[in-house]
This record gives C-alpha cells, structure tokens and sequence, in this order.
C-alpha cells in the first residue's frame, strides 16, 4: 500500500519543514505570530475556522485592509498547517504499521495500532 513510503515521508517532511522555518523566519523578522497550533484538535481548530475566515474575506473586494487582514490570518494557517503536516506524516507511519501487521498475520499489533490510526485519524476528520 504505502511502497515508496520513504518518498512520500520525505516529502512530507520536506514541506513541514519549509513551513516551520518560514513561519519562524518570519515571527523573528517582526512579523505576527499565529495562533498556537500544539495539538492535532487545536491546529484542526484553527485551519478551520481560518479557512472560512479566509473565504469570507476573499469574498469581497480587496483593499489594503482585507489584504492585511489575509496577511495576519495566513500566519495562523501556516502554523495550523505545519502541524496537520506533521501529525499526518506519524499518522501515516502508524497507518504503515497497521498494513505490516496485517501481512505478517499479527492481529494484536493491528487491532492497537489500528485503534491508534483511527483515533488520530478522527481528529482530522468527522
């Protein structure tokens, strides 16, 4: 299922790394910081309501005001995202841990790590 597991990690990877150091490059550069984002449930949280937020300005006309309003809210997106990114990168790793177990027949190791993939995996989604 997941072959080329190490390409797809170290894309992942890639990226969250790309949007960490931009959002920390841009918090030392004087910048806003975003809202915390420390768990899954709370960067879920505010990617969500960031992103109605974000089509609610996107609505109406784009003056200087909207613009800066974007711009501030795009730093608790970017924080939001990287963390998505990164749960989604250990929640890939355990998915993979499931499809193991179920190839060498371990249904202990599946039904745990099963329930540990479904338990994150429904803080992404409802």
């Amino acid at each position: 299922m997941l072959r080329s597991k190490p390409v797809i990690f170290f894309m992942v990877w890639s990226a969250v790394l790309g949007v960490v150091s931009w959002v920390h490059a841009a918090e030392d550069a004087g910048h806003f910081k975003g809202k915390p984002a420390e768990t899954l449930e709370q960067a879920v949280a505010n990617f969500t309501e960031g992103n109605r937020e974000l089509g609610s300005l996107l609505a109406g006309e784009l003056d200087a005001k909207r613009l800066y309003e974007i711009h501030q809210l795009t730093y608790t997106l970017e924080v939001a995202l990287a963390k998505i990114i990164e749960e989604a990168s250990e929640l890939a790793e355990v998915l993979e841990e499931v499809h193991v177990a179920t190839e060498k027949n371990d249904a202990k190791t599946a039904a745990s790590k099963g329930r540990e993939y479904l338990d994150t995996a429904g803080k992404l989604i409802k």
